[in-house]
């Protein structure tokens, strides 16, 4: 049949022509703009999948950038505290050659403490200079701020890491479950040696402590009292304290650790033949011992057992690290507790994709000031930190007290020195692992995004090389689908 107002054929050619042309269009964007999904109706499901996969590449890439910042920040901090343990280990040795008075003038000892002097103000001015694009490292508003901590308690914290979470504030409980002792050993005589408080014969005794060992020989008549005077006079070398007892219940000599832990020990061996008639004993008439060790303090901090070590615990939980120094009074009491609040503070660092508290970091950088290191107790109980030694002070080079002064020192470099530690374990082992984790995250998710979004120039090629030859062929056929309905007129001649 041959229809002039219908023409069927073109109205197919026409429909097909255009699904090529539509084809063809869509792999000339894919192959301009590289992605497969250019738009929802390109592949819903793929696109929301993709469109999730993008934010958590954002997320990584911007923790990765978190991260090695917070390497920066913790390397800077960590680069000066190295200028400041070379100052305390100068000091150290003007202090050591000081204490040397038989060879080093008075003049040399001034000079000395003018070094001296300096070392510290300089100690404190990088304490109060160091920073990071506009953030102070070591002058303490970095460390965490506590409130309600009792000092009769606790005489020194540090507090390296807490995890706050949603709440304000943490409220921490430290509770003595085993209590701090010294070692302790009692002097007797099984045989006589003894009239009243005096010795019949000769005795010498062999004192040993953590500090070392000393030998002292007493004559007969020597009375208790006057052995252990003698003894304290060199108890700087021992580590031991003599103590002439006289009571109704139990009396005697009796030798203690001036401090407390296992660390601490006191040994009283009587040596010669004058000591035959010599023990030492546990307690008055308990077992005979020639050595006796102190026991650590134990603690129950927020349920969680704290390892101690003499009057000092320490406490490492992924919510609290931190570390007491305890006082006497409440170190060596049982069931007895004290309770304090961490209000804030500390450098919170963002290592995670997702903002929440599983993915953040919080480290406690105290300060490095003069007046904040090396808080070490002399004999009557006061505490003095490195500025002391400073002229004018109480453990300045002229006041004699080298030995303390020697004491605040090592300490300051211990304290300096664990920090250094501590901020390169956490930049090692938290942030660089947790930098590599990430990067291995961010090219698997990155491998996964490209599988669903990226163009396949390949595929895409060769069908738009297929669209172009049916666009072609479409056109070719259009052209003669048009031109059919004119053999109608050959019929009308």
């Amino acid at each position: 049949m041959a229809r002039i107002n219908t023409n069927v054929s073109s109205m197919i050619a026409q429909s097909n022509l255009s699904r090529t042309n539509s084809d063809l269009s869509v792999r000339l964007q894919r192959l301009s703009t590289g992605l497969r999904i250019n738009r929802g109706a390109d592949d819903p499901a793929g696109l929301i999948v993709s469109e999730r996969l993008r934010s958590e590449m954002k997320g990584l890439t911007q923790a990765v950038d978190n991260a090695e910042r917070a390497s920066s920040v913790i390397a800077t901090a960590e680069g000066y505290l190295a200028e400041v343990a070379d100052l305390l280990n100068s000091v150290k040795n003007l202090v050591v050659e000081a204490a040397n008075t038989g060879g080093v003038s008075r003049d040399e000892i001034e000079a000395n403490q003018l070094q001296i002097d300096s070392a510290i103000d300089s100690i404190t001015r990088i304490s109060n200079v160091a920073s990071f694009a506009g953030l102070d490292l070591l002058n303490g508003s970095l460390e965490y701020t506590a409130s309600g901590m009792d000092t009769a308690d606790i005489a020194f914290s540090r507090i390296d890491s807490a995890r706050f979470g949603t709440a304000q504030s943490i409220d921490v409980d430290v509770s003595i479950s085993t209590p701090a002792e010294q070692g302790n050993l009692w002097l007797s005589s099984n045989a006589g040696g003894f009239t009243g408080f005096a010795l019949d014969s000769d005795l010498t005794l062999e004192i040993a402590g953590k500090d070392g060992a000393q030998t002292l020989t007493f004559a007969p008549g020597t009375q208790q009292s006057a052995m252990a005077d003698a003894f304290n006079l060199i108890s700087d070398s021992t580590g031991v304290e003599a103590i002439f007892v006289n009571s109704a219940g139990a009396s005697g000599l009796r030798f203690v650790t001036s401090d407390y832990g296992t660390d601490a020990f006191v040994s009283v061996r009587p040596v010669g033949a004058g000591g035959t008639g010599f023990s030492a004993y546990e307690a008055p008439g308990g077992a005979v011992s020639q050595r006796d060790e102190g026991v650590d303090v134990a603690a129950i901090v927020n349920g969680a057992l704290a390892s101690g070590r003499g009057l000092e615990i320490a406490l490492n939980t992924p919510g609290l690290a931190a570390q007491f120094d305890l006082t006497e009074a409440f170190a060596t009491q049982t069931a007895t507790s004290t309770t304090f609040s961490i209000t804030g503070g500390g450098a919170s660092f963002q290592l995670g994709p997702s903002v929440n508290s599983s993915q953040q970091v919080s480290l406690g950088i105290g300060s490095v000031a003069a007046s904040r290191l090396g808080g070490e107790l002399s004999a009557d109980g006061d505490r003095f930190f490195l500025d002391s030694i400073k002229s004018g002070q109480a453990n300045e080079l002229s006041s004699g007290n080298a030995t303390l002064a020697s004491d605040i020192l090592d300490s300051a470099i211990l304290e300096v020195s664990k920090m250094r530690g501590r901020l390169g374990a956490f930049e090692r082992n938290t942030i660089q692992t947790n930098i590599r984790s990430l990067q291995v995250g961010l090219e698997n998710i990155t491998a996964s995004e490209s599988k669903i979004r990226d163009a396949d120039f390949a595929t895409e090629t060769a069908k738009l090389t297929r669209a172009q030859i049916l666009n072609q062929a479409g056109t070719s056929v259009l052209r003669t689908a048009n031109s059919t309905a004119q053999n109608v007129l050959s019929l009308l001649q």
